[in-house]
């Protein structure tokens, strides 16, 4: 008798422990999204805020239950959550996510666009409906637009090239919308081995403008302070890719802030939510102009940088131009 009635205890108590063991499998089949920060820090955190805005007021109700937010060093890799999309936002966080072999449509954001081409090659995957990204720099034509909108005179662009941009055809293509607008594309290529003050020297001696791109073995927070030093000393102003530039002594910025790429996402994460696919890899819709003033005044220049960005607001759109 004494066995027979521990056997319902034993039963109950089993029961309960199958259904502490299924729980997290049932909340893990409810996520719907999944965002993977490549660090923890204010700027991812303001565009997966903005990302998450961007979801609520959209016509896909998602709660808040239903999303799960990561940093990738903290990520076990675990399969169990099996969400109905991933954002990956930086670089890390996108190559890490890329490499997995699930069919969950992944969006990366907030990493440059050749960033995004070595993780699709370090990952064999290509660009689709379950793999795309929100690119973190600009066209060269946008770019363009702007440096003729500022400086109507300027006439020979210089670019330093590093062994990352020179992955794809940014020198083709940057010479062909250059072309286009009767310019003139003044190349230096940096190796890894030389300095890049030394290549630097030799551009700005040719150049009206120094039109910086992201290539993080020339433009770094290693260089900035000499590379601005540079152009200052040689009265050759700088286009670049950040705001941080601008404030070092770049005459001009053109950049995207993390809220702007996050409600980008939020918009194609809405797309993809409901069962419409990812679109195609592009580059950010909304932007900001930054101008240096001193640097400005010092060229004998009188711009303004909110006049500047809505004249390039009204300008045609080409985010799929090179």
């Amino acid at each position: 008798m004494r066995f027979s009635s521990l056997f319902p205890a034993r039963r109950l108590l089993l029961c309960c422990f199958l259904a502490l063991m299924s729980a997290p499998l049932v909340a893990a089949a409810e996520i719907k999204l999944l965002i993977v920060s490549s660090e923890r820090s204010a700027a991812y955190q303001e565009a997966s805020s903005a990302l998450l805005n961007e979801i609520k007021t959209g016509s896909q109700s998602v709660s808040g239950s239903q999303v799960e937010q990561v940093v990738v060093s903290e990520w076990d890799g675990s399969d169990t959550l099996r969400p109905r999309l991933i954002v990956a936002l930086g670089t890390q966080a996108c190559s890490v996510m890329a490499k997995k072999k699930n069919q969950i449509p992944l969006l990366c954001a907030l990493l440059p666009r050749t960033s995004f081409e070595s993780v699709m090659r370090e990952s064999v995957r290509s660009p689709s409906d379950l793999f795309s990204a929100i690119y973190l720099n600009h066209p060269f034509t946008r770019q363009l637009d702007l440096l003729q909108l500022a400086m109507p005179k300027v006439r020979r662009v210089g670019v330093l090239w590093g062994p990352e941009s020179r992955l794809r055809d940014g020198e083709k293509n940057l010479a062909r919308a250059i072309h286009a607008r009767g310019l003139q594309l003044v190349s230096v290529q940096v190796e890894q081995s030389e300095p890049v003050f030394k290549s630097l020297k030799q551009l700005v001696e040719k150049v009206d403008v120094v039109l910086a791109i992201p290539e993080p073995q020339i433009y770094n927070s290693g260089n900035i302070q000499n590379i601005m030093l540079t152009t200052f000393r040689a009265r050759v102003p700088m286009l670049a890719f950040s705001p941080a530039y601008v404030r070092a002594g770049a005459l001009l910025s053109l950049y995207s802030t993390p809220g702007q790429i996050g409600q980008q996402a939020g918009v194609m994460a809405n797309e993809a939510l409901q069962g419409r696919g990812l679109d195609v890899p592009q580059y950010p819709s909304d932007f900001v102009v930054g101008v240096n003033d001193q640097v400005a005044y010092s060229l004998g220049l009188s711009l303004d940088a909110t006049h500047l960005s809505q004249q390039l607001k009204l300008l045609p759109r080409r985010e799929k131009s090179p």
